[in-house]
């Protein structure tokens, strides 16, 4: 009787090992998170002011992220800069550096935009109280702008979260790895088995993601209303 395949699962370790390929995958992710949302921060500021050299080097910046696929900035920063300096930082590192960078490139728009979403009296009112440019952004236009930016910036989470199964592809082993492991020992005596690794794997990213996808929602109807 041949084997339906789902106790490929838990065979020795292997329910164990995808639990632990999903914590790097955890760990890559949302280290990039923070250090992107803290520089795209930052960088949406900056995006704000009226130095158009600036303006335009950060336009790039994005653009560049924008046009050229994740993948490929992969394997630029692992295959071709960190020889190059050389410099040996790993594919986790590699990961999370490209992972940021894109990160601050994408969240640096989402703060830009609700800045300049704002009523333009907003910015009037403070500079009639006196206030300086830096206690206008701090106290009058950076609390309204992080109820629009907070639906965002949690889609830009979630994609990052599953954009980081190519990291794969510079031998990072992560749970999409695992499960190819997995699969290359148990497809003899199992068939079916992939179906059911990456059936399970589908399932951690959506447990992942969902919550994430929900709790942007629930941003979106409370302030619309």
């Amino acid at each position: 009787m041949q084997s339906l395949g789902i106790e490929v699962l838990f065979q020795g370790s292997n329910f164990m090992r995808l639990l632990g390929g999903l914590l790097v995958t955890i760990e890559i992710a949302f280290t990039s998170i923070f250090i992107g949302t803290a520089l795209g921060l930052l960088m949406g500021l900056l995006r704000t002011l009226k130095s158009w050299p600036l303006r335009f080097i950060l336009r790039f910046y994005l653009e560049a992220f924008r046009i050229i696929p994740i993948l490929v900035w992969l394997y630029v920063a692992y295959f071709i800069f960190t020889p190059m300096l050389r410099v040996d930082i790993g594919g986790e590192l590699t990961a999370v550096l490209v992972f940021s960078l894109w990160g601050a490139a994408e969240m640096g728009d989402i703060v830009r935009g609700a800045l300049e979403s704002l009523p333009k009296h907003q910015l009037e009112s403070g500079k009639a109280l006196g206030l300086k440019a830096g206690q206008i952004y701090r106290y009058i236009l950076i609390p309204q702008a992080v109820r629009r930016m907070l639906p965002g910036t949690i889609n830009l989470a979630t994609r990052m979260i599953k954009t980081t199964s190519l990291v794969v592809l510079i031998g990072v082993i992560e749970v999409v790895k695992v499960g190819q492991q997995i699969i290359e020992l148990g497809v003899i005596k199992a068939p079916n088995a992939s179906i059911w690794v990456y059936g399970f794997i589908f399932i951690l990213f959506f447990l992942v993601c969902y919550p994430l996808s929900r709790l942007s929602r629930k941003f979106e109807r409370r302030w619309q209303s």
